[in-house]
C-alpha cells in the first residue's frame, strides 16, 4: 500500500516536472519568434539566465492558473457564455504579464496583445503535455477529467460500495432513425456502429412521437412524464395573454412546473441526478445549462454555474475558444459554397448565425460533455444529458447534408470518449443513446409559394399583406376569396367597391413551429369555433385547406366536436377520424395523435398542418428552415432508442413505442432493473413540494401521468 502510494506521488510529481520543462522550453521558443517578448532583462544576460527567466515565468504562470484561475471564472458565472468564451484570452493574458513581473530581477516583458498569444499558446502546449502523459496513467486519466467537471464528493472519490450500475442518458437531439441507421452504414458513427456490429452489444429501436415532434414537447415528457397541454413549440395562450416558446427560461419553468402538478412526481433524475444541456431539470439536484432553471439565483440552481466546471482550466478554455472560432469560419465557407453550388433548397445562414451554430457545436458540447464525465467519475446514479449540435445545423443545412453529418462525427466521438472514460468510473455504466425527434427535409413554404403561412392568414381574412406576398398567386387567390366571400355574406354586388371588412376584431396571431403552424384570435375568449371563425372571415378556413402547400387543419365545430379540414372541401369529425382521407400519408398513429392534441387546453384555434409528399419525404417548413419538425410528416415523427442489450427491451410486448410519456416509463424502469430495493425517489423536494418518499421498486405512487397505463416489466 505504502509503496503504491509512492509511486503514484513519484508519478505525479514527475508530471508537474515534465509539463513544467515543456512550458518553459515553449516560452523559450516564443520568446525567440515574437518580437514583442523577451524573457533578458539586458544583453548581458547569458543563456543560463534566460533559461532560468523561461523557468521562473513558466512557474509562476502555471501556479497563477491553477491557483487564481478558478476564482476569476466563479466570479464571472453571470457572464454570458459567449462573453466569457472571449474574455478567456484576456484573462489568461492578464495572468501571464502577473507571471512576468513575479520573475527576480524583472526578467520578462510583453506587451499586452503579444501576452494574450503567448498565453494562450503556453496554455495549450501545457494542456496537451499533461493529457499525453496522463494517456498510460488511468488513475491520472481519470483524475484529470474529474477536476475539470469538478465533481468529487463524499469520500473525495466518488466510489459507490453497493456495486449498483449507474446509467448515463445521452440524447442527440434531432437525430432521426432514418439518419442514424444511414449514418452508421456509410461510416460516419464507428463507435456507435461497434455497438451495433457483428457482436452487438446494444439494441436499436425507433419509437413515434406525438403530433408535436419537438424537444420542448418530448423531453418534457421523456424527463417529466407529462408533455399534456404542449401543443407546438410556440402557441399563445388566451387565459393568460402571453405567448409560450419552449426554449425560454420563463416558459420552461412554467412547463415543467405545470408537469409536475399533473404527475405528482418530480422527475426522472430525482434520486442522484444530474440534468446537463437540458430544458428541464428531471427533478436532478446537480444541473449545468439547464434552461428551466436559468431564470432562478442561488448558488444550487444557477443553470451557468456548469461553465465553472470546464472554464476553470484555462486550457480547456483556450481550446474550446479557437475551436469556437473555426467554427465560425467552417460555417461561413461551407455557407460561401452552398450558396455557389447553387444548392436547392437553401436558407439564409448570414447574421448572427454562424456564431449561434459555434455555441451549439463547440461550446454547449464541451460544457456539457465535461460534466457527463464528471458526474460519472464522481459515482452519480443518473445522468441526462442533450446534445444539440445536429439538430442546430440541419436546420440550416438539411438533415442528409455533408455538414450535418460532418456534426455527426464529431459527437460520435464524443460518445466514443464517454464510453471510455465509462471504463474509469467507480462503478459501472449502462449509456443508452436516444433522441427526442428527428428532422423532415423540404423548401420551406415562403420560398416555394411566396409568402409566409402569416401572409396567407391575413389574406384570407381580408387583412393588408406586403405588397410582395399580394403579387403572389396564393396571396392574390386569398385576397379575392376574401373579398367574394364578404360581399355575398352582406349581400352586396361587386360593383359597389372592394373596401368592405369582416366584423371588426384584433389581428389574429400566427405562430410556426417547424411545419405545423398555430392561429389564434385572441379577442374570443376560449377557442373559438369553424362557424363562428366563418362567420368572421368567411373564407379563411378553405383558403387554408385547399392550399397546396397545406396538408389538413384542425379546427372546433360547435356541431361536430372538433373536425379536420382537408383540400376539396374534405371534413372529417375528429371522432371519427382514421389515418386515410385527410391524414393520407401522414403515418400510422397520426389520427391518435390529432385526437390527442385536440384534447390540450390551449390547442390553438386553427392547427395548421403543412403537406407532406410521401415519395420523397419533404414537408414545407413555416419558419426558415429546410430541416424542420414539430409537426406530423415523415422522419421528423421517428426518433430512437438505443440500448444495451443487458436492459430489457423497450417494448416487450413487441409493439410500437408511442410518445414521449412512454419513453418515460420505459427508462423509469430501466433504472430499476439492477436498482436493488428501497430506492429513495423525491418528488421534487425544493419549492414546497412533498418530502421524499420510498419505493421498493423506484418508482413513486405519482410516477405516472393521471389516466395513463403503468409501463409493464
Amino acid at each position: 500500500m505504502l509503496k503504491g502510494r509512492w509511486r503514484t506521488s513519484g508519478g505525479a510529481l514527475l508530471r508537474v516536472i515534465t509539463v513544467w520543462a515543456v512550458s518553459s522550453l515553449t516560452m523559450l521558443a516564443l520568446a525567440g519568434i515574437l518580437p514583442d517578448f523577451r524573457l533578458q532583462s539586458g544583453p548581458e544576460d547569458s543563456i543560463t539566465d534566460t533559461a532560468l527567466t523561461a523557468a521562473w515565468g513558466a512557474g509562476a504562470f502555471g501556479l497563477l492558473s491553477a491557483l487564481v484561475w478558478p476564482l476569476l471564472v466563479r466570479a464571472l458565472l453571470l457572464v454570458p457564455a459567449l462573453v466569457l468564451g472571449l474574455l478567456v484570452f484576456f484573462l489568461n493574458g492578464s495572468l501571464l504579464l502577473v507571471a512576468l513581473r513575479l520573475i527576480p530581477a524583472g526578467g520578462g516583458s510583453a506587451n499586452p496583445e503579444t501576452a494574450v498569444v503567448v498565453a494562450a499558446v503556453m496554455s495549450a502546449v501545457a494542456s496537451a503535455t499533461s493529457t499525453a502523459l496522463a494517456v498510460g496513467d488511468d488513475n491520472a486519466y481519470g483524475r484529470r477529467f474529474s477536476r475539470l467537471a469538478g465533481r468529487r464528493r463524499g469520500n473525495g472519490r466518488g466510489e459507490r460500495r453497493d456495486g449498483t450500475p449507474g446509467t448515463v442518458f445521452l440524447q442527440l437531439d434531432g437525430v432521426g432513425h432514418d439518419v442514424l441507421l444511414a449514418a452508421v452504414r456509410d461510416g460516419v458513427m464507428p463507435h456507435v456502429a461497434a455497438w451495433l456490429g457483428e457482436h452487438p452489444t446494444h439494441r436499436l429501436t425507433p419509437w413515434r412521437t406525438d403530433w408535436s415532434s419537438q424537444t420542448g414537447a418530448s423531453q418534457l415528457g421523456i424527463l417529466h412524464g407529462s408533455s399534456h397541454d404542449v401543443p407546438a413549440f410556440r402557441w399563445y395562450e388566451k387565459d393568460t395573454g402571453r405567448i409560450m416558446v419552449s426554449n425560454r427560461p420563463g416558459s420552461a419553468a412554467e412547463l415543467q412546473r405545470r408537469a409536475v402538478e399533473r404527475t405528482g412526481d418530480g422527475g426522472l433524475l430525482t434520486f442522484d441526478g444530474a440534468s446537463r444541456g437540458n430544458l428541464f431539470s428531471g427533478g436532478a439536484d446537480q444541473l449545468a445549462l439547464v434552461l428551466s432553471m436559468a431564470a432562478r439565483r442561488g448558488r444550487a440552481n444557477r443553470s451557468r454555474a456548469g461553465y465553472f466546471a470546464y472554464f476553470s482550466d484555462p486550457a480547456n478554455a483556450v481550446r474550446t475558444v479557437v475551436s469556437f472560432v473555426a467554427d465560425v469560419g467552417r460555417e461561413i465557407g461551407q455557407s460561401v459554397r452552398a450558396r455557389l453550388r447553387g444548392d436547392r433548397p437553401r436558407v439564409g445562414r448570414g447574421g448572427l448565425y454562424p456564431f449561434i451554430r459555434a455555441f451549439a457545436t463547440v461550446v454547449e458540447r464541451d460544457v456539457v460533455v465535461a460534466a457527463v464525465l464528471g458526474d460519472m467519475l464522481a459515482g452519480r446514479t443518473t445522468v441526462y444529458a442533450d446534445l444539440v449540435a445536429y439538430d442546430e445545423v440541419a436546420h440550416h443545412s438539411g438533415p442528409h447534408s455533408r455538414d450535418a453529418m460532418q456534426v455527426l462525427a464529431r459527437l460520435d466521438r464524443s460518445v466514443g470518449l464517454i464510453a471510455r472514460v465509462a471504463e474509469l468510473a467507480p462503478r459501472g455504466y449502462r449509456i443508452v443513446l436516444l433522441s427526442d425527434h428527428g428532422q423532415s427535409p423540404g423548401e420551406t413554404f415562403e420560398s416555394a409559394y411566396g409568402l409566409t403561412l402569416r401572409d396567407l392568414v391575413r389574406a384570407g381574412c381580408g387583412l393588408p399583406v406586403p405588397r410582395r406576398a399580394g403579387r403572389t398567386k396564393s396571396g392574390a387567390e386569398a385576397r379575392d376569396a376574401a373579398r367574394h366571400a364578404v360581399l355575398g355574406a352582406l349581400h352586396r354586388p361587386e360593383s359597389e367597391g372592394p373596401g368592405e371588412r369582416p366584423a371588426p376584431g384584433s389581428d389574429p396571431i400566427v405562430l410556426a413551429s417547424g411545419n405545423l403552424g398555430l392561429v389564434s384570435f385572441p379577442d374570443v375568449p376560449g377557442r373559438m369555433s369553424r362557424e363562428r371563425i366563418d362567420g368572421r372571415y368567411p373564407a379563411l378556413l378553405r383558403t387554408l385547406a385547399d392550399h397546396p402547400g397545406i396538408g389538413f387543419l384542425l379546427v372546433a365545430s360547435e356541431e361536430h366536436g372538433s373536425v379536420v379540414l382537408g383540400p376539396g372541401g374534405s371534413e372529417v369529425p375528429v371522432a371519427l377520424l382514421e389515418d386515410g382521407g385527410p391524414l393520407a400519408g401522414m403515418g400510422p398513429g397520426a389520427a391518435d395523435a390529432v385526437r390527442r392534441a385536440d384534447a390540450f387546453p390551449h390547442v390553438a384555434d386553427i392547427m395548421v398542418n403543412s403537406m407532406y409528399d410521401p415519395e420523397t419525404g419533404e414537408v414545407h417548413a413555416f419558419e426558415e428552415q429546410i430541416g424542420s419538425h414539430g409537426g406530423l410528416g415523415g422522419a421528423q415523427s421517428h426518433p430512437f432508442l438505443l440500448s444495451p442489450l443487458v436492459l430489457s427491451a423497450p417494448a416487450p410486448d413487441g409493439g410500437e413505442l408511442v410518445g414521449a410519456e412512454r419513453v418515460h416509463r420505459v427508462l423509469r424502469r430501466w433504472l430499476r432493473e439492477g436498482s436493488g430495493p428501497q430506492v429513495p425517489v423525491r418528488n421534487g423536494a425544493r419549492e414546497g413540494e412533498r418530502p421524499p418518499t420510498y419505493a421498493a421498486d423506484g418508482v413513486s405512487p405519482g410516477a405516472c401521468p393521471a389516466g395513463s397505463e403503468a409501463e409493464s416489466s
